[in-house]
């Protein structure tokens, strides 16, 4: 057995390749090579390969508990002094964020299965997944900065790909040109950044560039512009704030892609920056951005969430909420605290995400004011609904109750303010959930949720599953053993989550919900209510602001590349065709001219270099 153990460790770097096998096993029925029986057996096969994934993944885990952290290192590029290596580093952390990758996405292609069995494309759906795991999985798992910024590309064209999956639609075509656009902004300057390292430092592999970091002569500009480069990167593939939008905008994609979306994705972005917080955090100015991004987008998230009606975008305004506390936490140096923080959002939200998806099938509305009354015939759905929400709260002892305690612990003694950042948002989620679970669950059906029967038993079994899950999340955070342990919570601490959770719950639970106050009559309400549920007009300033500058831009290059360039280059041909044209009248055809003039051209050229070289 214990060959077997260190078998599966030596060849872990096969693990990232299942995603991608995926995709290929998907290839002919996703193409329409294969037609008979339908596109299922593409789905069949991810299934099998992602369960796989998980497995083998498991398998190392059990090794390296034991044994400890094991490399893995291919070179790739070894010249001029850079080296780049295709290298993994199998450690307890890198495993485990693998594990929740696999296996969250095994449960979500389950619940995809159910979904989505009338569609299609189901097979195309499902070789995009699979793209989306294997870029996952190699992110993860990578120990090289410069491998990780290539995965990560990977996750954005895959993003792309899934937004835009309903193609026909321009909505949708809109949405996914907008996402990659806003995703490739932080890309691009994470670029920059890895350009500037490896001129430095020499190597991309984590482990050298922290000997370099905690070393290195940078100046004091190259030193703020390089950590503010590498944070861009992980702003964007984490949603935040101001390359937030492209979150709210891939809701246009397929819910069940939503699940990884939402929950692992961001996580994955999110793990890029833990790995490069030493040098980060080399910058004051950087810990600053990093604080402010997260707090922007906590507290903005969290109120634009409060605002919407739209039972899919009132859910992923959260995710850009928490992922901007865990940045908070990366500011301060606090890695056990942000782990626990994205393992316990990502299972909490990627079941919320089920129960929303749920929703969706049974009743084909994404209005929650169109909604009521699904409790009484929705039990899996409902109780999914309760369990992500208590475990993405500070309201019941569940995952994210003690990361809240944990940290306001922290944040209390070095950082009140921002310990008022994490007590807002827990308090404005709270108030969300309760106000969407009241609009969907309670209260008397309305006519889209009369009828409405609970989902089929491909949906309901990973939610089930998930639902169990998430009830342990407490035992999973012990057992990893972080430093304090979630047995070290004070009692102010967890006087505060309760205080702040409980307050909004019962704000929550007494707010009028009325259709109309959705969009009050009343000219100041309806004012904040619209404030918020246009994001602050963020994308509005875009158009009016960046948008328009580089508009401006691009019409003025158009106008000196037609007026000044091309008017140059044809007025020069011009000119050429006018002496042409002037010279050919000069042809005479007799061969004595021509000679008479190279013979005077001769002359003029030696007299010339006899008048230059005589003199002085």
């Amino acid at each position: 057995m214990p060959d077997v153990l260190l078998l599966s460790v030596r060849f872990a770097w096969l693990i990232p390749l299942y995603g991608f096998a995926g995709v290929l096993l998907s290839l002919p029925w996703a193409a329409g090579w294969i037609r008979r029986h339908g596109p299922r057996p593409a789905a069949y096969l991810n299934l099998l390969v992602t369960l796989l994934a998980f497995v083998h993944g498991s398998i190392s885990l059990v090794w390296i508990w034991e044994h400890g952290t094991y490399a893995l290192d291919l070179v790739w590029l070894d010249a001029a002094g850079l080296r780049l290596d295709w290298s993994f580093v199998l450690s307890p952390f890198n495993l485990g964020a693998l594990e929740l990758v696999t296996g969250l996405s095994f449960l979500g292609q389950v619940y995809a299965l159910g979904y989505m069995d009338k569609e299609w494309s189901l097979a195309r759906f499902f070789a995009l997944i699979g793209f989306f795991e294997g870029a996952m999985s190699g992110v993860v798992l990578s120990s090289s900065l410069f491998m990780s910024y290539f995965l990560l590309e990977m996750l954005t064209l895959s993003t792309y790909l899934l937004v835009g999956f309903w193609y026909a639609q321009p909505l949708v075509v809109t949405a996914a040109r907008d996402a990659f656009l806003t995703k490739r902004v932080g890309d691009v300057l994470l670029l920059m950044g890895i350009v500037s390292i490896s001129a430095w430092a020499g190597s991309m592999t984590f482990t050298d560039l922290y000997v370099w970091v905690a070393n290195h002569d940078l100046g004091p500009l190259a030193s703020t512009l390089v950590p503010l480069a590498l944070i861009a990167g992980p702003a964007g593939k984490c949603a935040q704030f101001p390359m937030h939008l492209w979150l709210d905008e891939a809701m246009e994609g397929p819910n069940p892609a939503s699940i990884l979306r939402n929950s692992v994705v961001v996580t994955c972005g999110a793990i890029v920056l833990l790995k490069v917080m030493p040098i980060v955090t080399i910058s004051p100015v950087a810990i600053s951005v990093l604080q402010v991004i997260g707090s922007i987008s906590a507290l903005g998230g969290s109120l634009v969430a409060l605002a919407q009606v739209d039972i899919k975008r009132a859910l992923s305004y959260t995710t850009t909420a928490y992922l901007g506390l865990v940045f908070i936490l990366i500011s301060l140096r606090l890695p056990s605290l942000a782990l626990l923080l994205l393992l316990a959002h990502a299972l909490s939200k990627a079941l919320l995400a089920m129960s929303s998806g749920s929703v969706i099938a049974i009743t084909n509305s994404q209005d929650i004011t169109e909604l009521g009354g699904l409790a009484r015939c929705t039990p899996a759905t409902t109780t999914a609904y309760i369990v992500g929400a208590a475990g993405m709260t500070g309201l019941l002892p569940l995952g994210c109750f003690w990361c809240f305690g944990l940290s306001i612990d922290v944040l209390l003694r070095d950082a009140p303010l921002l310990a008022a950042v994490f007590l807002l948002t827990n308090a404005l989620t709270v108030w969300n959930l309760v106000r969407k679970f009241r609009h969907v669950f309670l209260g008397e059906p309305r006519a889209k949720a009369r009828r409405a029967p609970e989902v089929n038993w491909l949906m309901a079994l990973p939610m089930v599953a998930l639902t169990v899950l998430v009830l342990v999340t407490p035992f999973l955070m012990q057992r990893l053993d972080p430093v304090p342990g979630i047995t070290a919570v004070s009692t102010a601490g967890l006087a505060l989550v309760l205080a702040s959770g409980g307050l909004a719950f019962l704000v929550g639970s007494l707010q009028p919900l009325q259709e109309a106050m959705s969009r009050s009559i009343h000219r100041p309400l309806r004012v904040v209510q619209d404030l918020l549920a246009f994001d602050f007009y963020t994308d509005h300033l875009y158009r009016i602001s960046i948008v328009a500058l580089v508009a401006w831009l691009a019409r003025s290059a158009d106008w000196l590349d037609r007026r000044i360039v091309n008017g140059a280059v044809n007025g020069f041909g011009r000119l050429s065709m006018a002496t042409a044209e002037g010279l050919k009248l000069s042809v005479s055809g007799a061969s004595q001219t021509y000679v008479l003039t190279l013979v005077v051209a001769v002359v003029l050229l030696a007299f010339l270099n006899f008048a230059v070289g005589g003199t002085p």
